[in-house]
């Protein structure tokens, strides 16, 4: 029998980070929630309310924060990459007021400079940030892109060079989002296709996992498009996220859907893995 994976979804906040997001997190039936602590297409950083964060902390719902979309740490931009580590910085300091187990980051993009000069700016400015993590605080999740562009990390062999360049460290980890590994051409929808993705996952970085975005897909794999789609309405299909459930490699991994649509949808995304959660179950504790 393999560890539950708790399932929930990116809260849409309103009216407060603890009473909006947790508001929302019941409307979706999510048993863990992730949130944006500052705009997701800005760079201000804003201070968190201290009642707010308290009450975060003690509901007992686990918490991921995303950081902002506009973050690069590959930039050859002086200013981006200034910005981007001061949002991350931000993000990481958030996310131990507020309890969270994790904050994501996108992994980034070379743009115009080599990939070897982005990965030693990782090391230079990423890398730091690191250390300053307390003890009690979140992990920094790294969550490959699809592939587009001059993106330093798509499929999971990516993430070998790209965790060497932070010399390995322990607080330096993955979430992987399903659109995006199969718009970077891992086929999950192949039959054993999400076996091959986890077990070369587990080869180049054993033990990281500890966050995966469950998305569908409305591009077809390979097409290096980030389009997310409703779980089961896309080219990944539903059984894909069932064989995920089922694989050791994701046993006790949190899901956190960031499909399109309001609640009604995102309830019915969450309603349709706890299903598949089940069966994944009953399979594992039958034999």
């Amino acid at each position: 029998m393999t560890a539950t994976s708790l399932i929930g979804g990116h809260a849409l906040v309103a009216g407060g980070l603890a009473t909006g997001g947790l508001r929302y997190a019941a409307d979706i039936e999510a048993e863990i929630i992730q949130v944006f602590v500052t705009n997701p297409r800005g760079w201000a950083m804003v201070a968190g309310k201290p009642s707010e964060d308290t009450a975060l902390r003690e509901s007992g719902v686990p918490v991921f924060i995303h950081t902002p979309y506009l973050v690069n740490m590959g930039s050859p931009s002086a200013d981006t990459l200034e910005k981007s580590t001061e949002s991350v910085r931000h993000a990481l300091r958030r996310g131990a007021e507020i309890g969270a187990l994790g904050v994501v980051v996108h992994t980034g993009s070379a743009v115009s400079q080599s990939r070897d000069d982005a990965l030693r700016q990782l090391h230079e400015h990423l890398l730091p940030l690191l250390d300053e993590i307390p003890e009690d605080g979140p992990d920094l999740l790294l969550e490959p892109m699809a592939g587009q562009g001059q993106m330093l990390c798509a499929t999971v062999q990516d993430l070998g060079p790209y965790l060497a360049a932070l010399d390995h460290h322990p607080r330096a980890n993955v979430c992987l989002d399903t659109c995006h590994a199969f718009a970077a051409g891992h086929d999950l929808a192949a039959p054993g296709g999400v076996g091959v993705m986890l077990d070369a996952l587990h080869a180049v970085a054993p033990g990281r996992l500890k966050l995966v975005h469950a998305n569908d897909s409305k591009d077809v794999c390979g097409s290096k498009r980030d389009r997310h789609e409703n779980i089961g309405a896309g080219h990944i299909g539903a059984g894909p996220f069932a064989d995920l459930l089922r694989h050791p490699v994701a046993a006790g991994v949190p899901l956190c859907i960031e499909t399109p649509g309001k609640s009604e949808g995102h309830r019915e995304d969450i309603r349709l893995l706890k299903k598949l959660r089940d069966s994944a179950e009953v399979t594992a504790a039958t034999g």
